[in-house]
């Protein structure tokens, strides 16, 4: 039992004023677990959050739905042999009520809240949570590694339910993925693993598209080149099947249209900052598929470990800094570099 004793927890006020405060260590309520971080990824709804600029998320927040983690205590009504397990997180905080959750679809519950967006999160020495959110790990990933189930999950989602208007695969089909950042790049690799033909990566600097060409995309264009299309198409070897927006601006979401064939499909993959208009038209003419993305459910958690079981990502590639809990706020500047990755944050001894 660890309750008198204090721990560290990040709180980040504003991308300028992130902190390490000192609380007391949270004791288990009924079916819950009491978890030891030992390493947080930082994502990029934490950078946007910082800077005021998510839709969902406001100041000061206390971050971190990107963890892994020991379970050290549970409490009543919570299984025991969870105890001493090695566990992801899965931060979607549903009602199991509404009809999305009766459903299946718990990842958009009609009152959803996600630990570490909306509630305190795990980039902390310890933190309390539901016992049905924390998910054991195999102990063929080490810790780094399995920092990256969360923030795959989500793009493993999306392809997935691409995959479902495509006859339940992508096999043979042409993609394009619009940014080549972290959530980008996670789609590019789970788009191949999902058997995609071609995939091209868009994004506006050359460094950044080289990267994702290591990593398996077949092309790459600058989007924001006055033939962006025409660079695509040439990339892709014609016009797309599937595009998945990883930016969610008004010139992607138009770019996307014009590069996707007849009956083809658009994911909404990224945040968007703000209300989008969309040429409804070309819309209704070509029967294109709109859809958003959010998060995703535990099948998709389970399908982004066997991806990473299976050795295909490079970590060297995808994990480009590591920082202490202390140096939260140099973790966080250094998030805001488009070069970065995957930033992550070490908390206790890891595996």
């Amino acid at each position: 039992m660890t309750a008198t004793q204090s721990i560290r927890r990040v709180v980040v006020n504003t991308a300028e004023d992130i902190r390490v405060e000192q609380i007391e260590t949270p004791t288990p309520a009924a079916g819950e677990v009491l978890v030891r971080s030992t390493v947080v990824g930082i994502c990029g709804s934490d950078i946007h959050a910082a800077h005021g600029r998510h839709p969902f998320m406001s100041l000061p927040f206390w971050p971190g739905h990107e963890v892994i983690g020991v379970v050290e205590e549970a409490g009543a009504d919570a299984p025991q042999e969870l105890v001493g397990k090695r566990v992801v997180i899965e931060p979607n905080l549903a009602c199991g009520e509404c009809t999305p959750c009766m459903q299946g679809r718990y990842n958009i519950c009609a009152t959803l809240d996600v630990f570490g967006c909306q509630t305190p999160g795990g980039m902390a020495d310890r933190f309390t949570i539901a016992a049905d959110r924390v998910v054991p790990l195999p102990d063929d990933l080490s810790d780094e590694e399995a920092a990256l189930i969360e923030p795959l999950a989500t793009p493993v989602h999306a392809v997935r339910r691409a995959a479902a208007l495509n006859g339940g695969s992508l096999e043979g089909k042409r993609v394009a993925v619009f940014g080549a950042g972290p959530i980008g790049l996670f789609v590019t690799i789970a788009a191949l693993h999902a058997g995609a033909e071609t995939v091209v990566v868009a994004d506006l600097l050359e460094s950044k598209r080289a990267r994702a060409e290591r990593l398996g995309a077949s092309g790459s264009f600058d989007s924001s080149a006055e033939d962006a299309a025409a660079q695509a198409e040439a990339a892709a070897g014609g016009k797309v099947d599937v595009v998945f927006d990883c930016v969610s601006r008004e010139s992607t979401v138009r770019l996307a249209i014009q590069i996707l064939e007849k009956g083809g499909s658009l994911m909404t993959v990224g945040v968007p900052d703000g209300p989008t208009v969309v040429d409804l038209q070309l819309i209704q003419d070509h029967e294109i598929a709109l859809l958003g993305n959010l998060m995703y459910v535990r099948e998709d958690v389970d399908l982004a470990i066997e991806l990473l079981r299976t050795r295909r990502l490079p970590m060297d590639e995808l994990v480009t800094s590591v920082f202490d809990i202390e140096n939260a706020q140099q973790a966080f500047d250094a998030s805001n570099d488009p070069e970065q990755v995957k930033v992550l944050i070490t908390v206790g001894d890891r595996a």
